[in-house]
């Protein structure tokens, strides 16, 4: 067990050296996304004031394509440099390569978020702020759901010429769960006054959704990289 948590650390913390060292994925996202919310913000908002729950559904929007373009980029990456297949012919547990993946991914969308953040809550008049620890637990869960099943097509698509049409045809049907079940959770926060039960509800949905995603990829992840 030490020994897998160690292979996850060791991959993890070489996807996020690499990024930090180039910033290619960081920049990149962070551009998409703030124009997607940029975009959004000019159609929807009217003489200041914007339509209720806006907020929260372009939030998460935002988030969805931003992972995508993660997930996309992080292979593509992998797949120049033939790193993957070192990493899956080297003697570690394969479901540890996924774990360090997973997390690195997760790690990248955090910091994406934080941008995201202020921004939507500026443009779209919305209090972010009143539970912040609830926001945090929902947006993490959501986030882990979401990469959970993106690193495993993203991985089992690195060698397909169309894989990046395929990414978003195969993972946006099966998150879309966890998409509503956070803008739904985002929601509950913004009103007036925010309501943190409905919130925890949606988190525990959430966290549902985390243990099964995560579970399934973790079972599938080493035969499907076999093949």
């Amino acid at each position: 067990m030490g020994n897998f948590f160690r292979v996850a650390w060791v991959v993890m913390r070489k996807d996020l050296t690499i990024e930090a060292r180039s910033r290619e994925i960081v920049f990149t996202t962070l551009f998409f996304a703030v124009a997607c919310v940029l975009v959004f913000a000019f159609a929807l908002v009217r003489e200041g004031r914007a339509l209720e729950d806006a907020a929260a559904g372009i939030l998460w929007i935002a988030i969805a394509f931003a992972g995508t373009l993660v997930l996309g980029r992080t292979f593509e990456r992998e797949r120049y440099a033939q790193t993957l297949q070192g990493l899956l012919l080297a003697p570690a547990d394969r479901p540890a390569v996924y774990v360090g993946k997973l997390l690195g991914i997760v790690a990248l969308l955090v910091a994406v978020e934080i941008v995201l953040l202020p921004l939507v809550g500026l443009m779209f008049q919305a209090a972010f702020a009143n539970r912040p620890l609830i926001l945090a637990a929902l947006l993490l869960a959501g986030t882990l759901g979401f990469g959970a099943v993106g690193t495993l097509f993203a991985a089992m698509l690195g060698r397909a010429r169309s894989r990046d049409v395929l990414l978003p045809v195969l993972l946006y049907p099966i998150t879309i769960p966890v998409i509503i079940a956070g803008v739904r959770g985002t929601a509950a926060l913004l009103e007036a006054p925010p309501d943190a039960e409905m919130a925890w509800f949606w988190i525990g949905l959430l966290t549902f959704f985390d243990i099964v995603f995560v579970t399934l990829s973790l079972w599938t992840f080493e035969p499907l990289m076999t093949e």
